[in-house]
């Protein structure tokens, strides 16, 4: 199903006692951080999501934790499992090697193809601008203080839009906000992001400003779909119409010339003075660190509007596992039939959540050549931002790279420290600490497949130990209903 809006979402999470309102009062100074931080961290039924409805000083409720589990997470995008999103691109996927002469496969697949396109549909009037704040102000949001170190309050769940002057396609991310007072944030532009690169291009043009819009509580595939590794010119929204199959509805701003979601809980909008840049952070971030200040371009605030009563929906990141895992692991499971696509050898991939994404890949191929697992660790750091990965892991085919104890027992036990190690030099996270220099460094990639006599393994490669198929069966039948095995 395609929910309407975040409200929408958060009746059928409480509908399914995945969460839970908090009638006492808190405070958005590190009070909520800290709350969530250890609700996040739960296993089973603790881990819910918050709706704080008594924060101190503000009339207006905080969601948190909204998509910390795999199921809050696949119950935001409309599927039972993630796996589901995978399956639909494969089919969408068979559409150009469908044989003419196999007519009832190209029928069957025309109404999918219709399904996965759906376009923005355009709207002159929205809940979004139910309100209309004359005098624009942040100090009427709750905007957290989510670590002591923090350089300020974050808004941290913000959809930023912004459109290239080249070719006036539309940008949406995520990129954070620090606040410095009721007018200005901070926008947190990574040198590698598409909102970054529309910045650079107004510059370059000799542009004073970027107009950008930031919507906050939009229904959780489009907020997703903020955050997904997509291709320079997918259009988000396009890829948010996907999700829901169901077109987005827009809304045009009213003191810049862009569209934001029209039922979305709050729209900030304002530019950018390419001319201007403050000191941002530091912040603590999905790393477990906390990011370094520097200076950033920074988002001038001139209109501010929301729906009635409206909800501010945010998170907190820090050491993992926390909310931003799961939004990783939906862009792991959904973009994986893409790289397949590219790298047919490729059966499954893992990003573990100790690896915050861009610090770990593991991936396991079928092998049918030598030196096959270093020829997918390169093309894995030349696709988008899988450049920032700095360990790249390949395994076999019939290994489960979802399970962390397999892997390791491959790894710890399949390598050769002087033969299969490959090192690189290349770009990696702004986030990244450990490098001894910013935006760039060495990478990793270790080979932990069986290796071949071509690959220079000249002793015999040992079978793995393997119990018969006939004993396997024999045990089953004798002694499972005993409750032994």
């Amino acid at each position: 199903m395609a929910y309407k809006d975040l409200r929408e979402f958060i009746s059928d999470l409480e509908s399914h006692g995945m969460l839970k309102r908090i009638t006492q009062e808190v405070d958005a100074h590190l009070e909520i951080t800290e709350i969530t931080d250890r609700v996040s961290k739960m296993k089973g039924a603790g881990n819910v999501a918050l709706l704080f409805e008594n924060v101190k000083g503000y009339d207006m409720p905080v969601l948190m934790n909204a998509y910390g589990s795999d199921e809050r997470m696949a119950m935001a995008l409309g599927v039972e499992k993630l796996d589901d999103i995978a399956d639909e691109i494969r089919e969408i996927l068979k559409l150009p090697y469908i044989s003419l002469q196999n007519k009832m496969n190209l029928v069957s697949l025309i109404p999918m193809a219709k399904r996965a396109i759906n376009f923005p549909k355009y709207v002159k009037s929205a809940p979004c601008q139910e309100v209309v704040e004359e005098h624009p102000s942040l100090d009427k949001i709750p905007i957290l203080t989510c670590w002591p170190k923090d350089g300020g309050p974050f808004v941290t769940l913000p959809l930023v839009f912004t459109k290239n002057p080249k070719t006036g396609k539309r940008n949406v991310g995520m990129y954070r906000l620090q606040k410095y007072d009721a007018q200005t944030t901070g926008m947190h532009w990574h040198i590698h992001k598409n909102g970054a690169e529309n910045y650079r291009d107004v510059k370059a043009a000799g542009g004073q400003r970027i107009e950008a819009a930031v919507a906050i509580g939009t229904d959780p595939a489009l907020t997703y779909a903020a955050t997904a590794p997509l291709p320079r010119d997918i259009d988000e929204m396009v890829f948010a119409g996907f999700l829901r199959h169901k077109s987005v509805e827009l809304v045009k701003c009213r003191t810049v010339d862009l569209e934001v979601p029209a039922h979305a809980e709050i729209i900030l909008e304002g530019y950018v003075d390419t001319e201007e840049k403050r000191w941002e952070g530091p912040f603590g971030d999905h790393t477990g660190y906390y990011s370094l200040a520097d200076d950033y371009p920074v988002f001038h605030i001139t209109c501010i509007t929301h729906r009635k009563d409206p909800i501010y929906f945010a998170t907190v990141v820090g050491k993992p596992p926390m909310e931003d895992c799961y939004l990783a692991k939906a862009s792991e499971r959904i973009f994986l039939p893409l790289l397949q696509q590219m790298m047919p050898e490729i059966v499954d991939l893992h990003m573990p959540f100790e690896g915050v994404f861009h610090n770990c890949v593991i991936v396991s191929i079928k092998k049918s050549y030598p030196m096959q697992a270093r020829k997918v660790m390169h093309a894995l750091w030349g696709m988008g931002q899988m450049m920032n990965v700095k360990m790249i892991i390949v395994v076999d085919a019939h290994v489960d790279v979802q399970d962390m104890r397999e892997v390791s027992w491959r790894v710890f036990n399949n390598i050769d420290a002087k033969q299969d190690f490959e090192m690189v030099t290349g770009p990696l996270d702004v986030l990244d600490h450990s490098s001894p220099m910013p935006k760039w460094g060495t990478k990793l990639g270790i080979d932990a497949t069986r290796k071949w006599p071509e690959e220079g393994h000249a002793r015999e490669w040992p079978d793995e130990i393997e119990m018969s198929e006939d004993i396997k069966r024999l045990v089953d039948a004798k002694w499972s209903s005993l409750g032994l095995v």
